[in-house]
């Protein structure tokens, strides 16, 4: 049995202190560190938060050999347990690593945690030590032992060593029951005025409609693929993301979009964290158990290749804030404008006409993990468009498949029938051609190889929904994004086929004045409009300790991608009514 003891000693100095033990070590044993983790697609480098590895046998201390970034090995042992000892710096916030300091601690194991080669497969344990008097643990890993085995988790073999991310402090922590299922959920960092109970209630509606989603079709209800699931969500000033997990999730969220106390309303910033657990939640089989059959065996040692990221991702991010409105959590119309903000991502970005969602997927381990000033010109989100993809097909299958067709079912079938659960795209495109037709799965393969816009404004409306243009910016007439720090308003991104390109605009500069006016917004420079030049814009820009003039003509054409609205048709014939219900209901 593989043992890490993981003490939190040195909390000022974010260190937290490891020892492993294999109890029967090979006569040169290698170990290894991840370089990224499941659910994040880019190399993280966690090794390089390790300190000096030293390593003993008995009594006897034993030289450790670096092999590579993240790969070591101790030669000339004998008979008896290896005990590794080192420590790892752990001051980092996100979801994805560890974090340590006097008020609280967080951790993958994946970033801790060297694996033992040829050792995967064993028991994994995991001791914490040294805990500061009053703090709890919060992890969905089953304890291990007795009563005296105090803060002793163990885990099957490596991967599910690392597929239990583990919340230590003094947090708050709620519990409730989804279909007879135990779920917690804890908060660090909330104010005072947080109100727990309705977080849980609210959260408690949406695990049971996903449950119900999953497994309560047909005579027989199905037990889901868990036995307790655990919440692990992190209050912060600033901040939102999550990393799923096979029976948990870790989440980030700013503690102003909490529900407070007395609190009637939901805000906007409670509907996104809504949206986060119910995309985190749905990933518990849209990727930890479904799974592309690219991961059946996951390499933690380099990047992990899929083009099917459009699915897994994109798929869960169109039921996400659809649960909201099956939960009854949120109505129609607010639903709407959230797939409106959607819709416009995708338009916006110049991008999409440059890069299919398979292409996407493959290549976010170097580009949408690693984004610049550029990437709204050469890339597009497999979350985004692939959400969009999601909403034509669900509506394809709805108004021309076969009786009882929807996404919903499609999602069913390849849970119930896919081999091993291990999906591919000819398997997706199979069920397609068996809910709907042959010809609507051809136009699935275009949609996720092609760069083409979606046929999303003709679908919608056959389900009473109506697409219009909605009002422009400047900054979108322009073809930019601005941003303005301590005063200073600046050019963020510039898009590519945009007046603001062809007048010579670049991330970076400073907007100073236009038309001899200064600047303290950007849609201050209609302001400055000549009535007898009224196209007519000259731009003073700081640029490297320089001023420029920049001249540009106003377009008068509306942009391609500009932004549209999408609104529920005044009174629509029943029929059209009847269809909306039951794609938003889950009918």
């Amino acid at each position: 049995m593989i043992h890490y003891r993981i003490s939190t000693a040195a909390l000022h100095a974010h260190l937290f202190d490891i020892q492993l033990t294999v109890p029967a070590p090979g006569a040169s044993q290698r170990f290894s560190l991840p370089v990224w983790i499941p659910g994040s697609y880019m190399v993280r480098e966690f090794s390089r938060h390790l300190g000096p590895i030293t390593a003993r046998q008995g009594r006897r201390e034993l030289p450790v050999r670096q092999l590579s970034k993240n790969e070591w090995q101790v030669d000339g042992l004998g008979k008896g347990p290896l005990v590794l000892s080192y420590q790892a710096y752990a001051f980092d916030t996100s979801v994805r690593c560890a974090y340590l300091d006097a008020q609280r601690g967080f951790f993958n194991a994946g970033s801790l945690c060297l694996q033992v080669e040829g050792a995967q497969d064993q028991t994994q344990q995991i001791q914490l030590a040294d805990l500061p008097r009053g703090w709890q643990v919060a992890t969905a890993m089953p304890a291990a032992g007795g009563a005296r085995a105090r803060h002793l988790y163990q885990a099957a073999d490596y991967d599910e060593l690392l597929d239990h991310p583990f919340e230590l402090g003094t947090f708050w922590r709620g519990e409730f029951q989804a279909r007879g299922v135990p779920h917690e959920f804890v908060v660090a960092g909330a104010l005072p005025i947080f109100d727990g109970e309705r977080l849980l209630r609210d959260a408690q509606r949406i695990c049971e409609a996903q449950i119900d989603f999953w497994h309560a079709q047909g005579r027989k209800r199905e037990a889901p693929p868990f036995g307790r699931y655990v919440f692990l969500l992190n209050a912060t000033e600033d901040g939102y993301g999550g990393l799923e997990h096979r029976a948990s999730t870790a989440l980030i969220a700013t503690r102003r979009d909490l529900p407070r106390l007395g609190q009637a309303e939901t805000s906007d910033g409670y509907v996104r964290l809504l949206g986060l657990i119910s995309h985190e939640y749905f990933h518990t089989w849209n990727v930890k158990r479904l799974r592309p059959r690219d991961f059946a065996q996951f390499h933690y040692g380099q990047e992990n290749y899929t083009e099917l990221l459009w699915f897994f991702e994109g798929f869960t991010s169109y039921y996400d804030d659809l649960f909201l409105v099956r939960a009854g959590l949120i109505e129609e119309a607010r639903y709407l404008k959230l797939l409106t903000g959607n819709v416009n991502t995708v338009l916006s970005g110049p991008g999409r006409l440059r890069q299919s969602v398979a292409q996407s997927s493959f290549e976010a381990w170097t580009k949408y993990y690693r984004q610049d000033e550029n990437s709204p010109n050469s890339i597009v989100s497999y979350y985004v468009k692939g959400s969009l993809l999601a909403l034509c097909l669900d509506l394809s299958l709805r108004a021309g498949g076969a009786k009882g067709a929807s996404l919903d079912a499609l999602m069913r079938k390849l849970w119930r029938e896919t081999p091993e659960r291990l999906l591919s795209e000819a398997q997706v495109l199979a069920a397609v051609e068996s809910l709907g037709s042959a010809e609507l799965a051809g136009h699935l393969r275009d949609w996720i190889h092609g760069c083409e816009d979606l046929p999303l404004a003709p679908l919608l409306e056959k389900f009473g929904v109506q697409w219009s243009a909605d009002k422009l910016g400047l900054a979108q007439r322009l073809g930019l994004r601005v941003g303005e720090t301590q005063g200073v308003l600046s050019v963020r991104q510039v898009f590519s086929g945009g007046a603001a390109e062809a007048a010579g605009l670049q991330a970076g500069d400073e907007l100073i004045a236009c038309n001899g006016w200064r600047l303290r917004k950007l849609d201050d420079a209609l302001l400055s409009l000549d009535p007898k030049a009224p196209q007519r814009l000259e731009f003073w820009v700081g640029r490297e300790q320089r001023v420029l003039a920049l001249p540009l003509r106003l377009p008068l054409d509306r942009p391609a991608g500009a932004p549209v609205l999408l609104s529920l048709t005044d009174k629509a014939p029943a029929r059209l009514q009847s269809l909306r219900r039951a794609w938003l209901q889950g009918g």
